[in-house]
């Protein structure tokens, strides 16, 4: 009997799953597992941040037990083990005597590591590692280059890519499941207390919810019941709401809905409804997430160090740890409202929008001088929709170390603000001290008389800081 194992990672879907298609298509039987790894459950690093934030633990947990109930239906019950990932799955593969374990490839350090110790130790079995691709757009089979050879700036990727290079089609959820029927040993899927968190420290009404139902429930809202796709460049800076993005990222990061399957609704969309510079714009940023990863491959750990993929020529040492200034960024006490309401959202639910991440993070880069490694360690901690690639990749380009061709990439803060907050609302929603400020009083409320701020019931310094930079440039 030919047993194949399915080790389950950030693929936590049946639609489009290559490990869980070749596993059904070459073995006899199959066995599917998924580790709650504790080098990212629950770990501390060297900076006191952790690798994942009570709400992507949350959002996991939930995705887990989605797959769960969706492998059921198919008669296979999903294993459950929690430890390191290699111990735990070559554990398994010795007590079932499988032939193959499938798995999807990750490119970064960590992930690599841990995939490069399974594959040494089911060699001493006799046993092989089978990796498959299923996190992107494009198979690098496919590219016009090699992945060693893609360009240095995303235009030139793009223009090289997409109208030449075409993307698959998703693959169809498997029809026969081949469960195997050896007793295997499995824990109950953990709680967010498991992991030393509180549900407290989630917002009651949490708008993601993790899983491969929730993200085609997502899909199918944004393209069909409400057409808010057609709106999408319009909408996406927009910073208070559910609908003025996709918001599919989550979905994406924990592998529960597949890129190909969204570019292809996205073409079934504007084959019934036609296209717009909107439905091509979501399709763009799938492009930038194929663009991050394949960087990512290309450069190694050179997007987790000080000088990113430019190697350090002419970038100045990194700071020490100024950790009062970085406190009171994390923690929205900047005294910088436009600053503080993006912080106190991501704190409190895992989300910030695309618009509100730039800012912040060109505030810390710039204004605090901080060394900005500490900005994209806190986002892989806090981000629900954290995607190794696209974060680090981000924070390389906002840097001036990354794949933008321009050195200082610098935010206004104040102009931010007043473009795409105009009314002050999504100021006022997240920092209830200033609610009180009217228009855009509230973006400067250091810059106001004293008997407006106590009109408004602000008290500089005591119910709302100073501000830590000198705003007079703005």
């Amino acid at each position: 009997m030919n047993t194949g194992i399915v080790w389950f990672r950030q693929d936590l879907r049946l639609h489009d799953n290559e490990a869980l298609t070749e596993a059904i298509n070459h073995a006899d039987e199959i066995y599917c597992v998924y580790v709650f790894d504790d080098r990212f459950f629950g770990k501390i690093t060297e900076n006191g941040f952790r690798k994942m934030g009570p709400h992507r633990t949350q959002f996991y947990i939930e995705s887990v037990k989605d797959l769960s109930e969706q492998l059921k239906k198919k008669g296979i019950s999903l294993i459950i083990r929690r430890g390191k990932a290699e111990k735990e799955v070559l554990q398994l593969a010795t007590e079932l005597k499988s032939s193959f374990v499938y798995c999807n490839r990750e490119r970064t350090q960590e992930e690599i590591t841990i995939q490069d110790k399974l594959e040494k130790n089911l060699w001493s079995l006799g046993q092989e590692i089978k990796f498959v691709r299923g996190k992107m757009l494009y198979h690098t089979l496919d590219l016009p280059f090699p992945v060693a050879q893609t360009p240095d700036v995303f235009t030139a990727f793009r223009k090289e890519v997409e109208k030449f290079v075409p993307i698959r089609k998703p693959l169809d959820v498997p029809i026969d499941f081949k469960p195997g029927n050896q007793v295997v040993e499995s824990m109950e899927i953990p709680k967010l207390e498991d992991f030393g968190y509180s549900k407290k420290l989630l917002e009651s009404n949490r708008f993601f919810k993790g899983g491969e139902i929730s993200g085609l429930n997502r899909l199918k809202y944004y393209l069909w019941d409400s057409n808010l796709i057609n709106q999408y460049k319009e909408t996406r800076n927009d910073l208070l709401g559910d609908d003025f993005s996709s918001k599919f990222s989550p979905w994406l990061a924990a592998g529960c809905l597949s890129p190909k399957t969204i570019y292809h609704e996205i073409k079934k969309y504007e084959a019934e409804n036609g296209d717009n510079e909107s439905t091509y714009w979501l399709f763009f940023e799938l492009l930038w997430r194929d663009y991050f990863r394949l960087i990512s491959k290309k450069y190694g750990n050179k997007i987790f160090q000080y000088g990113g993929i430019q190697g350090g020529n002419n970038i100045p040492s990194p700071n020490t740890i100024d950790r009062s200034k970085l406190d009171a960024w994390i923690n929205g006490q900047t005294g910088v409202p436009f600053i503080d309401a993006n912080m106190r959202e991501l704190a409190q639910t895992g989300y910030m929008s695309n618009r509100g991440r730039q800012n912040v993070a060109s505030f810390l880069i710039n204004d605090l001088k901080l060394n900005w490694q500490l900005g994209a360690e806190y986002f892989e901690e806090q981000l629900i929709d954290y995607d190794v690639c696209s974060n680090w990749g981000n924070w390389n380009y906002l840097a001036g170390v990354g794949t933008d061709p321009r050195e200082n990439r610098y935010f206004n803060i104040l102009t931010q603000a007043k473009r795409y907050d105009p009314s002050g609302d999504y100021v006022r929603h997240w920092v209830n001290e200033l609610a009180n400020l009217k228009g855009e009083n509230i973006f400067m409320p250091h810059n106001l008389k004293a008997k407006e701020l106590s009109s408004a019931k602000v008290e500089l310094g005591t119910n709302y800081p100073f501000p830590i930079v000198k705003t007079a440039k703005w």
